[in-house]
């Protein structure tokens, strides 16, 4: 976070590509794609490519005001290039600051509607008591690229057949945010490692690194002959303060993402689960009625809900390594529980089968549960044999037995092993 924090992100331009090239180098198999300017993608068109090269508010005597170079928050995104003299009335057009919170700077931008702006403190506002000002804005806007990061772990078993798709997508278009933005690229960095690590994978794991809504969009549009193959998917933002976790379920609202994610959220680390809108990142480009994807999204804390939310504040000091770590491994949890989740069915269902001969007994080991359950007692054992009738799942089974799913997972394991349970087919 530290590396990439400073760099100046927008949906297009230098920047971005800066930070894929940054992931890339950490990450293999990392693809960047460059989508050209003018390119049609659904509804929307790729925009021209933006680049900043010095943004400044000088008084009349030259003296330096308001400098983008001090803080890449300072110019609003997509400004057009200006050299003008102004008067403070014209000025106060095109100033953005917060009130409310007299310190700090807030981040604003205007895509899609040619303007120029600056975003200042309260107090910096109040020092602008001059009657003119020097306004120099030096930024290129013309055909260029949309860049984005793509990359595609594969399952390992079955080998050399396609594998259904677990989608994980990251926005990396905002400039020196921390929580909302570079916390959520450098977990999902993390992540690769972890999985590339993985001796099994059941499933695909594909990771998007794209500018919000515009890189959702161009990739979906790009993509359509992927989309069938996503089972589960997660939008990751703001996930390195010390809030409890947040889930904001997918449009299905029932999907098995949906599931999952409450499950750990109301047994294992709290927070809260939030119904789907359609307002708030990426999900909303995948849970469009047209794609109406699995995919929800994860906080810690919920966009617009926290003061340093997209200001100033929202720096280095705001995210933790115990809040990073703690939404690392909620998502690592979530893994778990796709890749090892299946409809266990009985090859012995008449009656209880006889355990001890099977040894079961010796691996049940007293009840004891370690502390991501994986460990299972004996009433664990004998609820994933009776619910075991092709019609629950593991998931079902845990919350049905009250028993973490890291332990019904265990016994079920140990009840294949021993030729009693079997994946049910079809």
């Amino acid at each position: 976070m530290e590396n990439i924090f400073p760099v100046f992100r927008s949906i297009t331009g230098r920047g971005i590509r800066q930070t894929l090239e940054y992931v890339s180098d950490l990450t293999e198999g990392f693809e960047i794609h460059h989508v050209a300017s003018g390119t049609r993608v659904l509804d929307w068109t790729v925009p021209d490519e933006w680049n900043v090269s010095g943004a400044t508010i000088r008084r009349t005597n030259g003296e330096v005001v308001i400098d983008w170079a001090r803080c890449n928050l300072h110019l609003v995104h997509y400004s057009i290039p200006v050299c003008a003299r102004v008067s403070r009335a014209e000025l106060e057009k095109h100033l953005h600051w917060l009130p409310d919170q007299p310190e700090l700077i807030p981040y604003r931008t205007s895509y899609y509607n040619h303007d120029w702006g600056f975003c200042l403190s309260a107090r910096q506002h109040a020092q602008l008591t001059d009657e003119e000002y020097d306004i120099d804005i030096r930024t290129e806007l013309g055909p260029g690229h949309l860049s984005y990061g793509e990359v595609l772990i594969p399952a390992t078993h079955p080998p050399g057949e396609k594998a259904d798709e677990v989608l994980f997508s990251v926005h990396c278009c905002h400039p020196s945010l921390a929580n909302d933005n570079a916390s959520s690229i450098a977990i999902a960095i993390e992540l690769i490692r972890n999985l590339r690590n993985m001796p099994c994978r059941h499933l695909s794991y594909r990771f998007l690194f794209i500018p919000g809504t515009i890189g959702s969009i161009t990739w979906l549009a790009r993509n359509r002959h992927t989309l069938r193959h996503i089972r589960h998917g997660l939008v990751m933002s703001c996930l390195g303060d010390d809030g409890s976790p947040t889930y904001k379920q997918s449009r299905q609202g029932d999907a098995a993402i949906d599931r999952y994610a409450a499950y750990l959220v109301e047994t294992r680390w709290g927070g809260k689960v939030v119904p789907f809108e359609p307002y708030g990142y990426d999900e909303r480009q995948y849970c469009s009625p047209g794609f109406n994807l699995p995919v929800g999204c994860l906080m810690r804390s919920p966009n617009g809900q926290f003061a340093q939310y997209h200001t100033s504040a929202d720096n280095l000091d705001f995210v933790t390594p115990a809040g990073l770590h703690a939404s690392f491994c909620f998502i690592a949890d979530l893994v778990m529980m796709i890749e090892n989740d299946f409809l266990p069915r009985s090859l012995f269902p008449y009656g209880e089968p006889q355990l001890g001969r099977r040894g079961l007994y010796k691996a049940i080991g007293g009840g004891d549960e370690d502390a991501g359950g994986a460990k299972f007692d004996q009433m664990t054992l004998l609820w994933t044999l009776n619910l075991a009738d092709g019609g629950h799942s593991l998931l079902d089974i845990a919350i049905r037995a009250g028993r973490p799913f890291a332990a019904v997972a265990a016994a079920a394991d140990a009840l294949t092993q021993a030729g009693l349970l079997a994946q049910r087919s079809g």
